[in-house]
């Protein structure tokens, strides 16, 4: 049971706010640097930070942290898939959006639902387009990119409800490739533990849900089956894929991936992570 959320600046200052039960009086802001989790008086406060914004929500009932803290995640991506653009700017733009938002997610204090798809059947308000700010030089790192294309900005900061200009219905769809590495070294060099886990997320922009095939390499082996690290060396460059674990979104079907490592999936409306993990031990 949720009794206000709200949406902070970097600067603390209040963009959005919901009071839904009328129980916990407004208070002062603090200066000092606040835990995910705290108790002040009897009354509970979760917050999470996404892309500078802080995401908080108040309640007097012992209801579970990660519960809450999930719950606010997911506002968070709900208002991304319907602005575009997460930022301070898109909420002030989008303000009589946002709240239409909110008050179909949350009723009286209760989740109703976090679902895009189905919050489409009853939020009506159309977003303002906000540019999502220019991507950061690559660095350092840029020395790997070159030679190849990087995908416009615009790819991944368009609503997944707003039409092009004309009413046309956009039919596209995009997919994001996302690995993080993690090595562990020695004082003397030598690499200890080595690690890469690995997201392959969708966002549809396709009318009328069509069924989508996404053929995987068909080399691709899952679980090491208790082999070494120098079992992984001496496959390197035979282009076989050799995955320690993966899961999938409950959309993705797998009813022929163990004889051609092809998925068939009908993509939900808004961004879904389809997991594989690859680990190096």
């Amino acid at each position: 049971m949720i009794s206000q959320f709200f949406v902070l600046s970097q600067r603390g200052d209040n963009i959005v706010f919901r009071d839904y039960r009328s129980e916990v009086a407004k208070k002062k802001d603090g200066q000092e640097e606040a835990p995910p989790v705290f108790n002040v008086d009897g009354v509970n406060y979760f917050h999470v930070k996404v892309v500078g914004l802080l995401f908080v929500a108040t309640t007097r009932v012992n209801v579970s942290p990660s519960l809450v803290l999930e719950l606010l995640q997911r506002i968070a991506r709900v208002i991304k898939d319907y602005l575009g653009v997460l930022s301070e700017d898109s909420l002030r733009k989008n303000f009589v959006l946002v709240y239409e938002l909110l008050d179909e997610v949350i009723d009286f204090g209760y989740v109703q639902t976090t679902s895009t798809e189905v919050l489409k059947s009853y939020v009506l308000n159309e977003p303002i387009v906000v540019d999502a700010a220019r991507l950061q030089p690559l660095g350092p790192a840029a020395i790997f990119m070159q030679g190849t294309k990087r995908m416009p900005e615009t790819a991944v900061t368009k609503s997944v409800v707003a039409n092009e200009p004309g009413g046309r219905k956009r039919e596209e769809i995009f997919v994001d490739i996302i690995e993080k590495i993690s090595v562990t070294f020695s004082s003397s060099g030598y690499i200890l533990t080595s690690e890469i886990d690995g997201t392959i997320q969708m966002k549809s922009y396709l009318s009328r849900n069509p069924e989508i095939r996404l053929a995987l390499n068909e080399d691709l082996s899952i679980g090491r089956g208790g082999g070494s690290i120098y079992d992984y060396r001496s496959l390197s460059g035979s282009g076989v894929v050799i995955l320690d674990d993966c899961n999938f979104h409950e959309s993705v079907r797998l009813d022929s991936f163990d004889m051609d490592r092809a998925l068939s999936l009908v993509p939900p409306d808004d961004e879904f992570p389809k997991r594989d993990n690859l680990k190096l031990k």
